[in-house]
């Protein structure tokens, strides 16, 4: 059979004629496929799913990597632990002012780095091999010394005129010896925070200790100030205290509890006597 043609509508215009207009079929959609490479999953409403409630802080739920989780877990046990004074020591640090008057002193006597001794041995190679007369280059220039095993044997033999320790030194029993050292030497030294900040001075990842044997003319009257300040701060004033032994809130709110149910009890002891 011939198709039926497509329906036809009549509308009136101004002048009273008919006009015809047709309007198109509709055409039916075909069926959509899904891909089986990327398959329609649901939305997940669970924590840490799809939908992020806002306003809440999910790092809680967050699966952190284990050398974070191994970082925090440390520094809770180092609260909870008490701490020997020998040990708890090392979170007695400079201040920031402090630290940084420090710090400009020292970046001043920062070592070569590699390319730079490389350059200087390449050119004594070429005055040796020209035969030429090396030049006088005078006395050593002043630089910071770093490493344990040289620190050590400079206040030994009281050639450090300051000591500067890190407090984040892992294990702590390497230099944990050094403060009593320079006690008994007579030497300068200070706690800062930062192996990391050491080593920015040394050209290295994580310095343990540096000291300073020499400096500059102009930077005698620092070197005096400071020294004098640190002697006071740390030299004459030897930590005795215990660290650590701080219980978590819960504990604490458990302790506080029961001390006052046994005021409580007490009272009522006595309040029976009396009577």
């Amino acid at each position: 059979m011939p198709p039926k043609p497509a329906a036809t509508t009549t509308t009136k215009t101004a002048t009273g004629k008919a006009a015809a207009s047709k309007t198109p079929a509709k055409k039916a959609k075909a069926p959509s496929v899904a891909n089986p490479l990327t398959p329609a999953r649901p939305k997940s409403q669970r924590i840490g799913g799809d939908i992020r409630p806002k306003g809440r802080d999910l790092s809680r739920f967050v699966r952190w990597p284990r050398y974070v989780r191994i970082q925090r877990q440390k520094k809770i046990l180092l609260q909870r632990l008490k701490v020997p004074p020998a040990i708890n020591q090392f979170t007695k640090t400079l201040d920031k002012n402090q630290a940084a008057e420090l710090f400009k002193l020292l970046v001043k006597y920062q070592p070569e780095t590699k390319a730079a001794k490389a350059e200087r041995l390449e050119a004594k190679a070429k005055q040796v091999a020209g035969e030429a007369a090396p030049a006088h280059t005078g006395p050593a220039p002043a630089l910071l010394k770093y490493g344990l095993k040289h620190v050590t044997t400079l206040i030994e033999s009281k050639k450090a005129q300051l000591v500067v320790i890190a407090h984040d030194v892992a294990p702590i029993e390497l230099v944990i010896w050094l403060p009593a050292l320079c006690r008994k030497m007579d030497i300068p030294f200070a706690i800062v925070k930062g192996k990391a900040r050491l080593g920015t001075l040394t050209h290295k990842k994580t310095t343990a200790v540096v000291a300073l044997t020499t400096v500059n003319k102009e930077d005698e009257n620092k070197l005096k100030s400071l020294k004098e300040n640190f002697k006071a701060q740390f030299n004459e004033n030897i930590e005795r205290k215990w660290g650590g032994g701080i219980m978590g809130l819960k504990t604490q709110a458990k302790l506080e509890k029961r001390r006052l149910q046994i005021e409580a009890e007490e009272a009522k002891k006595a309040e029976a006597r009396n009577k």
